[in-house]
């Protein structure tokens, strides 16, 4: 049986245009994945893969990333959290709600959205994997040096650099890898990644990094008050471990801190047969 997919244009504040895309029928229960900084939509292939066809999954492209354009000058927190109650309202059927995953960044915006009444009403629960709220830059250990200011620069750099991720060539798929997966992950995988990296386009991704690497969320994770379950892999490197213990710590309905052995940054493309789990698990506790 082929699958269902409808697109549509959710329009957000400063003339967001959002790809969206509806997979599965609506008489399911609705999942809502939000993508990170420097992914897209394909980002969620083989989690949504492992959902359909039990589950109505949506997707949609963060600005300035995919097929949504960039909104110069409007990349802010306040920024997500806008789209991803415009993709609830637009998406999610009439007296129904949805369990929100995000990943890194698309996490943030779970995170930035605590306590909007869209996501109040129609979220059921939500899942935060390999993400952080607070400090991001001081706590990443993509470079080998020792915590302190010029590790935060060269972080910041990163994270804010409009050079090009690409071509994608092997020495490339390299550096993908350790910054963002573990030893363990497989050619394909790298290939894959890194192709999404590079065609990132690189205003959008700089700008959304100067948003990064200032981000301070933490005084929104009390007013997180849905059901959470926080997934993290233990070798991720661009938000490591201690990001979920800190996260987990301050939430006020936490439901399980779900740690990931030997798995990085990437978790749900690296081994999203180990997200899933938590995440239907969450569907069946508050939609069905």
């Amino acid at each position: 049986m082929a699958e269902t997919i409808r697109r549509l244009s959710v329009v957000s504040t400063g003339g967001a245009r959002l790809h969206t895309e509806v997979h599965g029928p609506d008489d399911r229960p609705t999942v809502l994945l939000v993508h990170g900084w420097a992914c897209d939509t394909g980002f969620w292939r083989p989690l949504r893969e492992l959902l359909l066809p039990e589950h109505r999954v949506v997707v949609y492209d963060q600005r300035g990333h995919g097929r949504t354009p960039a909104t110069p000058g409007a990349c802010s927190p306040e920024a997500l959290a806008d789209d991803l109650c415009a993709v609830l309202a637009a998406t999610v059927p009439a007296g129904a709600r949805a369990v929100v995953a995000g990943h890194s960044m698309g996490a943030m915006t779970v995170v930035a959205a605590a306590g909007r009444p869209e996501l109040r009403d129609l979220a059921a629960a939500t899942l935060l994997c390999s993400t952080g709220v607070e400090g991001l830059t001081g706590a990443s250990t993509v470079f080998p040096l020792p915590p302190g200011p010029a590790r935060a620069r060269a972080q910041r750099l990163l994270l804010t650099s409009r050079l090009p991720y690409g071509p994608v060539t092997p020495l490339s798929r390299q550096l993908v890898r350790y910054v963002t997966m573990s030893r363990a992950a497989t050619a394909e995988q790298r290939r894959l990644v890194a192709r999404m990296v590079a065609r990132c386009p690189r205003q959008g991704r700089a700008e959304w990094g100067r948003v990064l690497a200032d981000l301070d969320l933490s005084a929104l994770l009390g007013r997180l008050d849905l059901p959470t379950t926080v997934v993290h892999g233990t070798v991720d490197r661009l938000t490591p471990l201690v990001h979920a213990r800190r996260t987990a710590d301050r939430l006020p309905h936490l439901v399980e801190l779900v740690e990931l052995p030997d798995i990085g940054h990437m978790a749900p493309f690296e081994a999203p047969d180990r997200v899933v789990a938590p995440l239907i698990a969450l569907v069946k506790e508050h939609l069905l």
